[in-house]
């Protein structure tokens, strides 16, 4: 998606306390994107049977709230993956590498700002952004592995593959 640089819009826009969106849509308010597919978003594991899995986890296209407000970004998985593994967060600021925010469900690096935090129940997990800025403007990403697999692959040093054994 082409978007001018924030800064630019702001300016373009007057935005005058702002509301900060999470979409595609310019509406005289700050965007903030999730993306529904990525390929941080779909963990493609190896079956024994050498077959590979896809597991989908599904976020919202958009979400909204005030500057200084708070929003609540959702993750659905399933119990092979959200369901019994963690489910981790990244930012992506455009232009930039994803950063880690959560990871473990609720964990947080000490470079992150207590502003992001996260939580998991069931099949679901929650990046909370409080006190919204304009420069939470970012592509937010939701990520988990699943457990379906028959069993785990080993690659040894001298490139051979092997089963590795229960």
């Amino acid at each position: 998606m082409d978007r001018p640089a924030l800064s630019q819009w702001m300016k373009k826009e007057q935005i005058k306390g702002g509301l900060l969106s999470c979409g595609a849509q310019k509406t005289g308010s700050v965007m903030v994107s999730t993306m529904s597919w990525s390929p941080v978003l779909l963990t493609l594991l190896a079956h024994y049977t050498g077959s590979w899995a896809q597991s989908e986890l599904t976020q919202p296209p958009s979400v909204s709230g005030g500057l200084g407000q708070k929003v609540t970004i959702s993750c659905d998985g399933s119990i092979t993956n959200i369901g019994r593994i963690s489910v981790n967060w990244y930012q992506q600021l455009p232009g930039k590498a994803p950063k880690l925010l959560i990871y473990a469900n609720n964990r947080r690096p000490s470079s992150v700002t207590d502003r992001f935090s996260g939580s998991k129940s069931g099949t679901t997990g929650s990046l909370t952004i409080t006190g919204l800025q304009a420069e939470d403007e970012a592509d937010y990403y939701c990520q988990s592995l699943d457990i379906t697999q028959g069993a785990d692959t080993v690659l040894q040093a001298r490139g051979e593959m092997r089963q590795k054994s229960a």
